[in-house]
């Protein structure tokens, strides 16, 4: 009988130990508790309907986040791109990514606005062959603490964001979503 409670206790404490060592993994990942975080990626897959793909590389540098997005698949012109307060993917319309990440309650807005949701990338162009690029630093986005985007969902959207429509800057469906996690 003292063997069995003696496994049970090691047991107990085995568990406990693995619970406490994931959570703070899950810390250190979502920026938590890691100031060593220096790149992070996205890989888009298109949502029910729509043939998007592509990539998109944040890297932490002077001054903000290196974004640099490439993408192919999409109809000529301009579609909104945003970071949403969600890393979920699954919905066939993208709809599990929430809405865009705004932890401190600012209006939609442009990039270049001191006054923004911490997701508001703006647009991407794509040209006549439905590719696009974009390479910017953004100087709002953050690896570490509460406005981490790791882990977060990035999506890009059918049309324009008018960058002042609230809250989403009117640009319509999700035509792809991706999840934001630690690159090398």
């Amino acid at each position: 009988m003292l063997k069995i409670k003696f496994v049970l206790g090691a047991v107990v404490v085995f568990f406990m130990n693995l619970c406490f060592e994931t959570a703070f993994a899950q810390m250190n990942h979502a920026g938590m508790g890691d100031s060593s975080i220096a790149r992070a990626v996205a890989v888009f897959h298109p949502t029910k309907g729509n043939s998007v793909s592509g990539i998109v590389r944040f890297e932490a540098v002077s001054g903000g986040i290196h974004v640099v997005a490439d993408l192919t698949g999409l109809t000529p012109g301009k579609h909104g791109f945003h970071i949403h307060e969600y890393g979920d993917c699954s919905a066939e319309d993208g709809t599990s990514a929430g809405g865009h990440f705004n932890p401190e309650k600012m209006p939609h807005s442009s990039p270049s606005s001191k006054e923004r949701h911490v997701g508001d990338l703006g647009n991407i162009e794509a040209d006549k062959d439905g590719k696009a690029h974009l390479d910017y630093v953004d100087t709002m986005l953050s690896f570490n603490g509460k406005d981490s985007i790791i882990g977060r969902g990035v999506v890009v959207h059918e049309k324009e964001d008018d960058l002042k429509t609230q809250p989403t800057g009117a640009a319509g469906a999700r035509v792809a979503c991706g999840v934001i996690g630690i690159a090398k």
